[in-house]
Formats: structure tokens, sequence, C-alpha cells
């Protein structure tokens, strides 16, 4: 299994739509580097859900239900679908991951305007683990 980041503005879809949806289709991505990774993702894939704007913070888990089709908005561009698996006991913000030595290296970290970006699987426990910490 891979793991990932998809960023979204909560303003035009957040993680409360997608739980109340169920599932969506990634669509919209206009770069081609953020499109290679929607390429790659695999069905069972988990893919940290991402709010930019002010809040900057990992917020939940989605997997990948359907790999890369053709975006509905445009054929030249691609489309994944995802699903909620849970949200995260706390956001994680973008500076706790700044803050955090072993997470120096992570992709949000070096290129943090890429939109669908790949995780690391011991960036993704420790993302988690700063999530579940009291």
């Amino acid at each position: 299994m891979n793991y990932w980041l998809m960023k979204t503005e909560p303003e035009t879809f957040s993680w409360d739509d997608l739980t109340r949806d169920k599932k969506a289709g990634w669509d919209g991505v206009r770069n081609f580097q953020a499109r290679t990774h929607l390429k790659n993702m695999k069905v069972g894939d988990q893919a940290f859900f991402y709010h930019t704007g002010d809040e900057k913070a990992v917020v939940g888990i989605a997997k990948i239900t359907k790999e890369h089709y053709p975006d509905p908005t445009d054929n030249e561009w691609v489309a994944v679908e995802i699903v909620p698996v849970k949200k995260l006991k706390k956001p994680v913000t973008l500076a706790q991951i700044k803050a955090d030595k072993r997470l120096s290296d992570m992709v949000l970290v070096k290129a943090s305007r890429l939109s669908v970006q790949p995780v690391k699987p011991d960036e993704f426990d420790k993302v988690v683990s700063l999530s579940e910490a009291g």
C-alpha cells in the first residue's frame, strides 16, 4: 500500500463534505506532477485529507476506491475516487509537521504547494501519532 496527501480548500470541498457524501471523485487537479501521483494511486492506498487556507492541517484519512480515470471536467486530466476512512483525533497542522525533525523530508515541507503528493509510510504513522498525542 502507498500513502498520499491530497489538499483541498475546505470552503470548496471539506472533510465534512466527504463524510456527508460518503465518496467523491478527486478531480480538477491541473498540475503535471500531481497528475502523475494520481495515476500512481492504487485501490486501497490511503491518503491524508489536508485542508488548505487558514487551517493548513491534516484532518482525516481517505482511501482510494477507484484508480485514475478521465477527469469529467477535462478528459486530458485524471481523477480518482476516494471514501472517508476516519477523521483524525486532532488536526495536525503544517506548523506541527514543520516543527518535527522526523518529518523534515516530507514533501509537504519541501514542496508545500503541490496539491497531491506521496507520503512515506513512517511519515504517515508519525502524523497519525501526532493527531493522537495528548
